[in-house]
């Protein structure tokens, strides 16, 4: 059965709905000066109409960024290693984190607006719960880790390293690279991992 006009207008106003806030976003001013506005005016639909398909600024940006992190939520969700289940705890840890800063850096201005959005706060975010909750069932993993409750705290203090406010001045002010802070990260998880093993079991 053909899909209905209405239907296919939805999925074409939507698509270039986010197209012109990606492309908003990533010109580099301040998150706060995109507005609903703006973005309808980019895409050529009325600002209604985003209104009624996303609520909100909030709610359009939550929308995007869902949509921009759903193949990296799926590989992390049935991907084969080393994001998906059945990967080793330490490896897997080592690329959630390297998989979530690489988001972080190709997707820095919508995640920092999306973190700059105000009205919740970051860490009772969606996206950030779910993160959150897969790193310490993954560092629950490790010998010593489970029931410790050091496994959830570890796991905020992780994804403090790839917070989108962080990246930015990272990039933007110090001039580090992809790959350099790819590795910096990396050798930091290590670090971690390294001493809480040769520490023994951890405590809560």
């Amino acid at each position: 059965m053909p899909e209905p006009r209405s239907r296919r207008d939805a999925v074409r106003n939507r698509e270039a709905v986010f197209a012109a806030a990606d492309a908003l976003f990533a010109e580099g001013g301040r998150p706060e000066d995109v507005t609903m506005a703006g973005i309808a005016a980019a895409a050529g639909v009325g600002k209604g109409t985003l209104f009624r398909a996303f609520g909100d600024r909030a709610g359009l940006l939550r929308a995007l960024y869902g949509a921009r992190l759903e193949p990296l939520r799926e590989a992390v969700e049935a991907g084969p290693p080393p994001l998906g289940p059945g990967t080793p705890p330490r490896e897997r840890v080592r690329a959630l984190l390297d998989a979530a800063l690489c988001f972080k850096v190709d997707n820095r201005h919508l995640a920092l607006a999306l973190e700059e959005s105000g009205g919740v706060s970051p860490y009772a975010a969606d996206h950030y719960r779910s993160w959150h909750g897969l790193l310490r069932s993954v560092l629950e993993q490790l010998p010593g880790w489970a029931g410790s409750g050091h496994a959830s705290f570890t796991a905020h203090a992780l994804l403090a390293a790839v917070r989108a406010d962080l990246v930015e001045f990272l990039v933007g002010e110090d001039g580090a690279t992809r790959e350099e802070l790819r590795a910096q990260l990396d050798a930091h998880v290590s670090r971690l991992l390294d001493g809480a093993a040769d520490a023994g079991p951890v405590r809560g």
